[in-house]
């Protein structure tokens, strides 16, 4: 399938092991793995690393992740998580009284609690979309928006079944209401297009261990330029000016580096996770994401048509993300339904009441057999 070589050669998977679960967690590239070795190796020998390592370090993998989302280097922060992005957002985005936040029903919880303390504190309101009927998750939220909305935390689609929004259109509804944008886009960012500019977003926050191909406790956060003189949840040395010159850090300095790095996480430079990023968002780059889609979307649809010859039933094409499949069935799915693909070696998720299914390039025709015969196995 598709065109970009033998990609399941650069991880480590065994070849009986289908794995379809990259929105849980992707495996790390074998280069990701090697990359943090050699970093560690450095953490080792401390007389090697210089202040400009640690800097370089930090500034190759804000670029690349800026290049992969369409951003400029200054409007990336690196952050350790979505909660932590998402309370950087909520710091500078108040929720007083007589507006409110808008949240999905059944969002993912780090972007729900960050905004439901910060209504609590600004004396807000915290407002839910509930699920459609017919899944069109766009025409809902924007039914629901109004003068009194301070926030919208939304994802690019939901998180349990790929239900899809068009956030262009979410995005110049919020802005006509004075509203600020902001978006998890972990499930997203790396597989799918993101317009950036069409969406204008007041914030981004991207979890790296899952479609960027990276380590744990690595993200990133995007700020718009027209927050980048915000405030931040920290007060760390690194992301003041000139912070490169070790020597001179005790003269206190109150601006800061520029653009989003005042939002940098403390402790920064870490040594082993960073260089295991940058090794994924490299391999990203070079695919590109729009060959990356294409290719996914292919095989997700194969796998739905697979599942519905078993009575397992997704979003409809036209309103999900192409890579992205939560199934369901009328009556319910078994309990232990992903226990039974487990015990053959086909890894999938349960996310509320859907299977959510979510492949990668290194899945392959092979997987694909596996799959329709595991589920063959404990539905039919």
């Amino acid at each position: 399938m598709g065109d970009l070589g033998a990609p399941r050669d650069l991880f480590e998977i065994p070849r009986a092991v289908a794995y379809f679960n990259c929105g849980y967690m992707s495996p790390l590239l074998r280069a990701s793995r090697e990359a943090g070795e050699r970093g560690l190796r450095r953490k080792s020998q401390p007389w090697t690393v210089t202040a400009g390592d640690l800097f370089a370090w930090t500034e190759a993998v804000r670029e690349k992740f800026a290049r992969l989302l369409g951003a400029r280097a200054d409007d990336v922060a690196l952050v350790p998580s979505v909660s932590y992005a998402m309370a950087v957002a909520a710091a500078n985005l108040p929720v007083g009284p007589g507006r409110y936040v808008l949240l999905l029903e059944e969002a993912f919880p780090s972007a729900v609690y960050p905004w439901c303390e910060a209504a609590r504190l600004g004396g807000g309101q915290v407002v839910t979309v509930p699920r459609p009927r017919d899944d069109d998750w766009t025409r809902a939220v924007l039914e629901r928006i109004d003068e009194r909305a301070a926030v919208a935390s939304l994802p690019a689609f939901h998180w349990t079944d790929g239900g899809l929004l068009h956030l262009d259109r979410i995005g110049r509804r919020l802005r006509e209401v004075g509203a600020a944008l902001v978006v998890d886009a972990t499930q997203a960012i790396g597989v799918m297009p993101f317009d950036l500019t069409a969406i204008d977003p007041d914030f981004v926050a991207v979890a790296a261990y899952k479609w960027l191909l990276g380590p744990y406790s690595v993200g990133f956060l995007y700020a718009a330029p027209r927050h980048q003189e915000g405030r931040p949840i920290e007060f760390n040395w690194a992301p003041r000016a000139g912070s490169e010159d070790f020597s001179r850090l005790v003269e206190y300095r109150d601006d800061y580096q520029p653009g989003a790095r005042r939002f940098d996480v403390g402790e920064v430079f870490n040594f082993n996770l960073l260089p295991a990023a940058e090794a994924g968002l490299d391999q990203l780059l070079a695919w590109g994401v729009d060959q990356i889609h294409s290719q996914v979307a292919e095989l997700a649809d194969r796998l739905a048509e697979a599942a519905e010859s078993f009575g397992l039933r997704g979003v409809a094409r036209d309103r999900r993300a192409g890579h992205y499949l939560g199934l369901r069935a009328p009556s319910g799915l078994p309990s232990d339904l992903a226990a039974r693909l487990a015990a053959e070696q086909v890894y999938v998720s349960v996310r509320g009441n859907a299977l959510r299914v979510t492949p990668h390039l290194y899945n392959d025709e092979e997987d694909l057999a596996r799959f329709r015969a595991a589920l063959a196995g404990a539905l039919g």
